[in-house]
């Protein structure tokens, strides 16, 4: 990763380095946030099922 720094030092590329970075962090960022978001839901719809559940089985009139 050094020699790669070095390269765009030389070449005056800092800016494109920095632009760089800055987007696969950003883009890293956002598929952990989608990841989180996702699981969130699955969780919410687990729990949403349970409490359909729980009312069904008190709810029965048999």
């Amino acid at each position: 990763m050094d020699e790669l720094t070095r390269a765009f030092a030389t070449r005056g590329d800092l800016a494109h380095l920095a632009l760089f970075l800055w987007a696969t962090s950003s883009s890293g960022l956002l598929i952990w946030t989608l990841r989180e978001l996702a699981a969130s839901n699955r969780r919410f719809n687990d729990f949403v099922a349970e409490i359909a559940r729980l009312n069904h089985f008190f709810n029965d009139d048999d």
